[in-house]
This record gives C-alpha cells, structure tokens and sequence, in this order.
C-alpha cells in the first residue's frame, strides 16, 4: 500500500497488556498512556474502548499538560492477574497538516531543558557540535541523521532506565534510545523537541521518534523525525502520546503490594482499514 500517496487512511489499534502474580496482590495502581490523543495534526480518534478484566476496579481518565488521555486504574485486590485491552480507531487525513501549536511552545522550557533521560554528556555535545545549521528543520535533519547513524539497533542491551549518554557510549539501543540522543542534541543546541509515542505500521511493538518545533507564519508546527530509521515520519506513523522523554508516556507503569516478581506481557495489532 502507498500510504505515503494517500489523501485518507483508517487505522485500528489493537492492545492488550497482562499483569500476572505468583500469589494475590494488593492496592494495585496502575497508569495508562495507551489511549491516542483526540487529534494530533491530521490524524483524529474516532473511538476507542478500554477494557480492564481480572480484577474489580476503579478508574479515572484525564488530560495531562501535553494533551494526552492518562488512564489510572486501583484494584484493591488482585488474585491472578490483571489485563489492560484497548481498541481504538484513527483516521488520518492527509493535508490536515502536521500539529499547530501557539508560537510560545518555541520558547517552552520543558521542551528546551534537559531531563534525566536526555541530560548530555561530552560525547553528546561533540555529536551535536556536528548538526547545528541555521534553522530548527535543518538541525533537526542533521541530528536525526547522526542519531540514527550513532546507534545500532539491538535489543535486549538497554532497558527504559536507560540514559542517552549510557545509549551513546555503548553504541547499540532500540527506538527509545535513539529518539533520547536526537532529544539530547536538539536540545543542547536549543531546538524545541519533543519525545512521541505510538506504532509504525509494520513493526512489532510500540515505537517512538521525535517531534521539532519550529516557527510557520504566526504559529510553531511540530515536525516528525524518525532517528531509528534515519527518515522523516509518513502517513504510517500513529501517534499516542507526546512528552519531554519515555518517562513522561510510558505506556504501562505502577505500583502494587506484594511479593515481587509480577510477569508482564504484551500484544500489539495495528492494521490499514482504509486506504484512499
């Protein structure tokens, strides 16, 4: 399918996560950033459902800062295990344009400091040295270039604790670790960027990139670069959540009481419905 020739495409999401226990638990919190936001430049949710067997449950479903749905689910008590599905539908509508933001989000901190994830270290710095041009776009080509180029993809060798500059000295991560050294260069050289979550159609899990800001007429425009592929995202990327690093839209994370050892596992479908 020529996606990237489209004018309109439907997208269903499919998604389970299963939480299993050795023994029964207790005050079960989990938080949830699987749902896609309601619209991010031209692509819109259309419905979505969030399932959640296993236990009896309380839930609570709110935008954070950045615009994205978190979902934080209690049990008070777990027997067995615990599963989160969610299905969801998106269409994308091609000429919608990437996302608009206010011109102030240029000049917001958050996109613009360094967080623990992507703090830098000297080999950083010198990498970035390498990228900085005369406008955000073109930085950002040169460093999702470099990112891409710095890193080989393996998996198994860094975990979501993972650092850019841990990422970088060992030379092998996966789509995280590479999305966290572009942040960590645009962001020492003063380019407003921020970490995406979401699916590539065709991979196996989820993925994540990142987004640059940069100044269009009156508004910014968040665009997408992909350093793992070392390319521009297409109309084959669906976005979920947006944030500073991983830390801020994990899709999974939580606490509970018990005895340790939980085991997780995950499925992920994401199929083309429609294709104009």
């Amino acid at each position: 399918m020529d996606l990237d020739g489209a004018r309109r495409i439907g997208f269903r999401v499919e998604q389970s996560f299963r939480y299993a226990y050795r023994e029964p638990v207790t005050a079960l919190a989990q938080r949830l950033v699987v749902v896609p936001r309601r619209r991010h430049g031209d692509l819109y949710r259309r419905s979505h459902r969030l399932a959640v067997t296993g236990a009896a449950h309380a839930r609570r479903s709110r935008l954070d800062a950045a615009g994205n749905t978190v979902v934080r689910v209690v049990a008070a008590r777990v027997e067995q295990a615990v599963e989160f599905r969610l299905t969801a539908t998106l269409d994308r509508v091609v000429g919608d344009g990437p996302p608009q933001l206010p011109p102030a989000t240029l000049h917001d901190p958050r996109l613009l400091r360094a967080t623990r994830l992507t703090a830098p270290d000297e080999a950083l710095r010198e990498l970035a040295d390498g990228c900085a041009a005369a406008g955000n776009e073109e930085t950002a080509e040169r460093a999702c270039a470099l990112a891409h180029t710095a890193l080989t993809y393996e998996y198994g060798v860094t975990s979501v604790s993972t650092t850019a500059a841990q990422a970088l000295a060992g030379g092998r991560g996966v789509c995280q670790d590479s999305a966290h050294v572009m942040l960590a260069m645009c962001r020492v050289l003063g380019v407003p960027s921020r970490y995406v979550s979401g699916h590539l159609i065709g991979q196996g899990g989820t993925h994540a990139w990142v987004e640059v800001l940069v100044p269009r007429g009156d508004r910014a425009v968040a665009l997408a670069f992909d350093p793992c592929h070392g390319r521009r995202a297409g109309n084959g990327y669906v976005t979920v959540a947006v944030g500073r690093d991983y830390a801020d839209v994990a899709p999974t994370s939580g606490t509970y009481v018990g005895a340790p050892g939980g085991t997780l596992t995950g499925t992920r479908e994401v199929s083309v419905v429609s294709v104009e």
